[in-house]
């Protein structure tokens, strides 16, 4: 990193949109750091599982929660609400969905450039 660099999720470098949520992306300091949207009804495996064309999740995440309630299912059976606050570090295969009536809204700083693609 030779130079200092100011973004905002106000102006995304990428945004991906599916049903129920948002995903936007900057690029900044040789990294890609998302910003997860989430609404109610929400769910990985029905909103997004068609689009990454996998059972489970394949992108790993490390994650800050600021927004909502986050369910998380792992594939070994492995379950926990992701509340503001909270700091997650999920590994490859797992589910999620949106607890409650508050959009879910997380920073992504792992696995991001992976998320909701093709």
């Amino acid at each position: 990193m030779a130079t200092a660099e100011q973004k905002t999720f106000q102006t995304p470098d990428e945004t991906r949109a599916f049903e129920l949520g948002q995903f936007d992306l900057l690029r900044i300091g040789d990294s890609e750091i998302g910003r997860l949207t989430l609404q109610p009804g929400w769910r990985w495996s029905d909103h997004v599982k068609p689009i990454a064309g996998t059972d489970l999740c394949g992108a790993p995440h490390f994650q800050y929660h600021l927004q909502g309630t986050l369910h998380i299912l792992m594939g070994d059976g492995t379950e926990f609400d992701a509340r503001p606050g909270d700091v997650t570090a999920l590994p490859q295969g797992h589910d999620a969905w949106v607890v409650g009536d508050q959009p879910v809204v997380v920073i992504d700083w792992w696995g991001a450039s992976n998320y909701a693609k093709n």
